[in-house]
């Protein structure tokens, strides 16, 4: 019963920050199952993708229906991001388990500065202002895009070839930084599609989890027939987790894009200092 009530209550957190910030779950939920519901690491990582791969298809259906994603660019994203994970894991088996954890922790602090740096930009005038995050011409102004009404009428102009070429750029890193530190990619993604493209909050959030879902399915179907997954704990943990993704999509709307890039930086920075806080104990000894 123990087991049961830590899954749903961890859970429903991480449907939460998987809804309403479009990441964070994934790299929060093999520390719990490992931690908390004592999983073996390996077995960790498989149950995490399928939580994490359900809950994000379950999530993005629901922004999806507020307008908040662009079908085209996650599709381009997770299936060139899948590719060049290949090579970031190939790599990855070369360095010190340890040494990847801090430096994936130092890039959630960099990723953390420029999007708190991004919200600190004084307020745009328009469409067509310099500080408008939607400067590519793809989204609403940042105070209207998570308004229904606002979503519902917007059209999305043709991409032009910059656009293209940034998405493409942006897929290729994050999806090798993905492969290289081992992490799930919602914590990349996300700062990628604002800081990159110019995504309003919202829109990055339900862009990521389209993504997220896609990469998810990719590394589960190399693990088919190999796979060790504690399914009396994953079933409690992937409902629960359903439950608070749609909880969190509900929060995503009603709250201000700059409030929840704050948020999503401030998590990425707590995240951080625990990674490189548990690697470093591990480094010295």
């Amino acid at each position: 019963m123990y087991t049961v009530v830590v899954a749903i209550a961890c859970g429903v957190l991480i449907g939460l920050c998987l809804g309403a910030l479009g990441g964070g779950g994934s790299i929060l939920t093999v520390p719990v199952l490992v931690s908390l519901l004592h999983v073996g690491p390996q077995s960790a990582t498989s149950a995490s993708l399928i939580i994490v791969g359900v809950t994000s298809v379950i999530a993005a259906v629901a922004h999806a229906r507020g307008g908040h994603v662009r079908w085209k660019a996650a599709a381009v994203f997770g299936v060139i991001g899948s590719v060049t994970a290949f090579g970031g894991s190939i790599l990855n088996r070369a360095i010190d388990p340890q040494v990847l954890l801090i430096a994936f922790s130092a890039l959630m602090v960099v990723a953390a500065l420029a999007m708190l740096r991004r919200t600190r930009k004084p307020p745009h005038s328009g469409p067509g202002s310099g500080d408008n995050p939607s400067r590519d011409g793809t989204e609403l102004v940042e105070h209207a895009a998570h308004s229904p009404v606002a979503v519902a009428t917007a059209t999305t102009p043709r991409v032009t070839t910059a656009q293209a070429g940034k998405l493409v750029a942006a897929a290729l890193v994050v999806g090798f930084l993905t492969g290289f530190l081992g992490v799930g990619g919602g914590f990349l993604i996300v700062p990628a599609l604002v800081l990159a493209l110019g995504y309003s909050m919202p829109v990055a959030v339900g862009t990521s989890l389209v993504i997220m879902a896609i990469t998810s399915a990719g590394a589960f179907a190399e693990r088919l027939g190999t796979a060790s997954v504690p399914w009396q704990i994953v079933i409690p943990f992937t409902l629960a987790a359903v439950a608070g993704s749609v909880a969190g999509t509900a929060v995503s709307v009603r709250i201000s894009g700059n409030a929840l890039t704050r948020s999503f930086a401030i998590l990425l920075i707590v995240i951080a200092v625990y990674v490189a806080t548990t690697a470093g104990v591990e480094l010295a000894h």
